[in-house]
């Protein structure tokens, strides 16, 4: 398998359902700032909301990285809405959540179990020019946390705004970073 680390996000389009609403969400709607594309197995299920109502706690947190957050599983926007509707976790959603029944966009980032039609859990932080920073893809049983993924926004934005620093192991906004040159080699 490639990785698509660097590589533009292929173009979509798709019906969300976002703050009671439906809406059409496509990759033009990702470009000029940072974003999360989220994918779940399926609603009404174990360890995704879990998952979406952790991201739904952190994500003012992330509202004020300049990050959107756009949830998708292969159910359709209906489903979404009726989840909505009837579970309190999932309730404090703000963020768009994505239908994707074709599959197109699960595809699209290489993370379609195509025996079962479902979504890995796949996290894909994608930057401002539309380009993949960060994959992550947990096997179904094992939730992701939402407070590590902010860190790990926060590094890759910082590596983006400093060329020439990288964020070692473990790094946290304000502790010291790395400056790849030839002096450091072996003294670390």
């Amino acid at each position: 398998m490639q990785s698509l680390i660097n590589t533009e996000i292929k173009p979509f389009t798709a019906t969300v359902f976002h703050g009671g609403q439906f809406e059409k969400v496509s990759e033009a709607d990702l470009e000029g700032r940072w974003s999360i594309v989220f994918f779940y197995p399926a609603d009404f299920t174990f360890v995704c909301p879990t998952e979406l109502g952790d991201l739904a706690d952190h994500y003012e947190a992330f509202k004020r990285l300049g990050v959107e957050i756009y949830a998708v599983s292969t159910d359709t926007h209906f489903t979404h809405k009726a989840w909505h509707d009837t579970s309190d976790t999932i309730r404090k959603i703000r963020f768009p959540m994505v239908g994707d029944p074709t599959g197109t966009i699960t595809r699209n980032f290489g993370v379609m179990i195509e025996a079962d039609g479902l979504a890995e859990r796949g996290t894909f932080v994608v930057d401002p020019q539309g380009r993949i920073q960060i994959i992550e893809i947990n096997a179904s049983g094992i939730g992701r946390d939402a407070s590590e993924l902010l860190r790990k926004v926060k590094a890759a934005q910082y590596v983006a705004a400093h060329p020439g620093e990288v964020c070692p192991a473990k790094w946290k906004e304000g502790d010291a970073t790395l400056a790849p040159s030839l002096d450091l080699v072996g003294k670390i």
